[in-house]
């Protein structure tokens, strides 16, 4: 996508609306259906979630993980036990001077993650180094994992579970569909939080 082929900014703004629109309206919404319920279990039983991604891709973790730690019930103590692997500054910069870039994701799975747990990774492209090792290294410890991709999907097509691919070769819009799945969910799950106390509370 180049900008400059548009003579003004609302040219633009229309062409984008309606890439991402058509994106959405055409997708098979199954992968992401099935992460629903995922999510739901893992709230419900107590697995963790753990989310990773770099960039624009790693804000997107941050602000997921926020999402369904407290927002999912807006109640105390009742979210979901969700971490983001690139929250950490000190972790992320001690591990990539020490091991490497590629491994700051991986190292913290292999202390924190256990075997059941849900690893959902967030890539434009799908071949971030670090990405396809926290994927591997999920695959030793026995988590499932999940992969919203963007362009071809990569190498993490490939290696995720489930990979949640919007084939676009646009990173700005492959980045929305990121939070705009995230979002879809928590609005699914918020809508089942009396479902969840109820089964907490007979626990």
């Amino acid at each position: 996508m180049n900008p400059r082929a548009f003579s003004t900014p609302a040219r633009l703004f229309g062409d984008y609306s309606s890439r991402l629109n058509t994106l959405l309206a055409g997708f098979d919404w199954a992968p992401v259906e099935r992460l629903a319920y995922e999510l739901l279990d893992c709230w419900q039983t107590g697995r963790q979630v753990f989310f990773a991604g770099n960039g624009g891709s790693g804000g997107n973790a941050n602000h997921l993980a926020n999402d369904y730690l407290y927002a999912l019930s807006k109640t105390p103590g009742s979210g979901m036990r969700v971490h983001s692997l690139t929250a950490n500054p000190s972790v992320i910069t001690c591990l990539a001077n020490d091991e490497g870039y590629d491994q700051v994701f991986s190292l913290q799975l292999a202390v924190l993650a256990q075997k059941g747990d849900v690893l959902i990774v967030l890539s434009g492209s799908g071949n971030s180094p670090n990405i396809v090792k926290a994927l591997e290294e999920g695959k030793k410890i026995g988590m499932i994992s999940y992969a919203m991709l963007g362009y071809s999907g990569g190498k993490s097509k490939a290696l995720a579970d489930v990979p949640i691919h919007f084939a676009i070769d646009d990173m700005q819009i492959s980045e929305d569909a990121q939070t705009i799945v995230g979002h879809m969910l928590m609005q699914w799950l918020y809508a089942q939080r009396g479902d969840v106390a109820a089964a907490k509370n007979k626990g």
